[in-house]
């Protein structure tokens, strides 16, 4: 398998959520439009058992590295997923 990048060259933002996005797990749990409870497990089922095969891996150095990445790129979809929330609530407040 070809590496992928992390980042568009050109623009310098991250591509991973594009190729989580053409995830066939991803795929399949968006098929209905809804993400329910079983499908949230199974993804978090398939983090920790790649978790357990790479983290035996790293040195501790790139260990150290990789954990501030994952960090960094959780934090960064929060914040997206919280501004797109921010935006899609009405401007208008209620004058009842």
């Amino acid at each position: 398998m070809a590496r992928s990048s992390w980042m568009d060259e050109e623009t310098q933002t991250p591509l991973i959520e594009d190729q989580a996005r053409k995830m066939e797990s991803f795929l399949q749990t968006l098929a209905d439009g809804i993400v329910d409870e079983e499908e949230i497990k199974s993804q978090e089922a398939r983090v920790v058992a790649l978790m357990k095969e790479i983290e035996p891996q790293l040195s501790d150095e790139l260990h150290e590295q990789v954990t501030k990445l994952l960090c960094e790129l959780t934090a960064y979809d929060l914040m997206q997923v919280l501004h797109q929330m921010q935006m899609a609530r009405p401007k208008a407040t209620f004058q009842g």
